[in-house]
């Protein structure tokens, strides 16, 4: 498009325009679609959206159906005197007039509030100071039909002013001017009709016009290959090993393949998707000896101190794999498990996990067989299950399901004794913690587990240890089979004392030769022949396997299904 001032004489076409609107009828939400082109009947629809929807689809296809946009036309956007065609007025008028540029495109224009719509002709450069203004088409050929007026206007200029330049093209009295015309029939540079005028010279093709005041084009040079990029110096890879560089001198050389390899092993095992203990350990134990003879090639402390590193990262590691799975040789920092020789017994995945775990359980056991301020198995059973909410500070959350599911004859009255003795203080009455639900739970204290200043409590585990072991007592004593049976508060405190004293195959007792009734009624205060229709008791509800009732001891075997919740004993020396 050619540049026009604004002001001055323009007699091109102008733009072609039509708009689009969205009008309200009534009060109800029923609103207009209106087009302005004369063929294009106003639509209704019940809703905003719906007419919204409908205008924006009319715009569409209008933009579809409409030829490209015009080279040639002046703005449509003009012909509305829009502010950028307007003179400036005011404190900062423009210095100069607005001038339209660029080539001819159909552009749409959006209302913010989504009101009207409306497609025009305009030039580029006025779309880019519209605000919100879209480009949806350019005029076609726009670039060719420029450079075709430019060449023309290039052709006059050389024909009038070469004239004294160029040798042999007819100059003469005339001014000097080849007129291509005039030119004799035959001579190649008749033009037909109906095309511009394009001068032809004798000493050129007259495929394309040349000029005296041009150099002829140089011929194109030949493609040349593209160079061969060398190929990229790889560096040597480093072999490394616990961020440790392996020397590539390094003496003896399977000493170094051995690093080397191990190194790629833990790697390997550092993107598996699930651990394994039992390969990591073995892992560590080739770690150890290989730092070892590395130490000892290159007589470097801190190597043989990462070597006892690896020896106790293996065995804490093959400890935690016989923990969790009740097989291996036992042989552990924290001591050997009874019952497991030579990876002999059952895989078990246990809910308390290890040697310490089960310490802590039997030591909470014991504590409470001596501290119990009631006498008899219910109040026993009680106290156990509040000293585990307790033990890290003396004070936790209970609810009433935690002491109405332990089979306790009269849990009120139970809890009464417990806060007139002053071992257990509530901010409430019994029947109100009976009657407390999970949303809600009642904070209680106990004064004896809380630690004094700058000492310790009676336990030594911290306080992450106690939801576990309280977790355990809770799976074990709301047992399904129990519930089912609606065993007593007694039945139930003797399954927490036989699963803490079992071996890792669940015999009963150290070795499997059961458990001395004298300490087994510490734990749970009952008289032999109550603790036979106990046993009977656990015998029918799956929870004993087999079980032999003596004068001095009770041996037997824990089913298989309660494993997961039995506490092995340490092995004896």
């Amino acid at each position: 498009m050619t540049q026009a001032e604004v002001g001055g004489v323009d007699e091109r076409v102008p733009g072609r325009r039509w708009t689009v609107r969205l009008d309200p009828v009534g009060r109800g939400g029923v609103v207009r679609v209106s087009c302005s082109r004369p063929a294009c009947a106003e639509q209704r629809f019940p809703t905003a959206a719906e007419g919204r929807a409908a205008a924006v689809a009319h715009l569409k296809a209008h933009l579809r159906a409409a030829p490209a946009p015009r080279d040639g036309v002046y703005c449509a956007c003009r012909a509305d005197g829009c502010r950028t065609h307007m003179p400036a007025v005011g404190r900062n008028p423009r210095a100069e007039p607005w001038r339209c540029g660029g080539p001819v495109v159909l552009a749409v224009v959006t209302d913010r509030e989504g009101r009207w719509w409306q497609a025009m002709e305009c030039c580029s450069r006025c779309v880019a100071a519209t605000p919100g203004a879209r480009t949806v088409g350019a005029a076609q050929g726009v670039e060719g039909q420029a450079a075709d007026r430019s060449a023309v206007a290039g052709t006059g200029a050389s024909a009038g002013g070469g004239a004294g330049r160029s040798a042999g093209t007819g100059a003469g009295a005339g001014g000097g001017v080849h007129n291509p015309a005039h030119a004799p029939a035959g001579s190649g540079t008749g033009t037909p009709p109906g095309r511009p005028a394009v001068p032809q010279f004798s000493d050129h093709q007259p495929i394309t016009p040349q000029f005296s005041d041009h150099q002829p084009a140089a011929p194109l040079p030949a493609p040349r290959p593209a160079p061969k990029t060398a190929p990229a110096r790889r560096r040597p890879q480093i072999a490394k090993i616990a961020q440790r560089i392996i020397p590539n001198d390094l003496r003896p050389v399977e000493l170094r393949d051995e690093l080397i390899e191990l190194g790629n092993l833990f790697r390997a095992y550092q993107k598996r998707d699930k651990p394994d203990l039992a390969v990591l350990a073995d892992l560590q134990e080739r770690k150890a000896r290989a730092f070892v003879a590395w130490a000892d090639a290159t007589l470097e402390g801190v190597l043989r101190f990462e070597a006892q590193r690896a020896e106790q990262a293996a065995a804490t590691i093959r400890m935690q794999h016989e923990q969790r799975t009740g097989t291996g040789t036992g042989i552990a920092y924290s001591g050997p498990v009874d019952g497991v020789i030579d990876g002999d017994g059952p895989a078990v995945s246990r809910l308390l996990t290890g040697l310490t775990q089960w310490e802590h359980a039997r030591a909470v056991l014991a504590y409470v067989a001596e501290h119990t301020p009631l006498p008899g198995p219910e109040a026993r059973l009680a106290v156990l299950m509040l000293t585990l909410r307790t033990a890290h500070t003396g004070t936790g959350n209970l609810v009433g399901q935690d002491l109405t599911g332990l089979g306790l004859t009269d849990p009120q009255a139970l809890v009464e004794e417990l806060t007139g003795s002053g071992w257990l203080e509530i901010p409430c009455t019994a029947e109100e913690l009976l009657a407390s639900r999970p949303e809600n739970p009642t904070p209680i204290t106990v004064p004896s587990l809380m630690p004094a200043e700058d000492e310790a409590g009676p336990f030594t585990f911290g306080k992450k240890m106690r939801p576990k072991l309280s977790g355990w007592a809770q799976r074990v004593v709301s047992d399904k089979k129990l519930r089912k049976k609606k065993a007593p508060a007694t039945t139930r405190l003797l399954t927490l004392a036989l699963a803490a004293q079992t071996d890792a195959s669940g015999r009963l007792g150290p070795g499997g030769n059961g458990i001395a009734l004298d300490r087994l009624t510490a734990w749970v205060p009952v008289d032999t022949a109550e603790l036979k229709d106990l046993v009977e008791q656990l015998t029918a509800a799956d929870w004993l396997a087999e079980a032999d009732l003596t004068d001095t001891h009770l041996a037997g075997q824990l089913s298989e299904r309660v494993l997961p919740v039995s506490c092995p004993l340490r092995k004896a020396e």
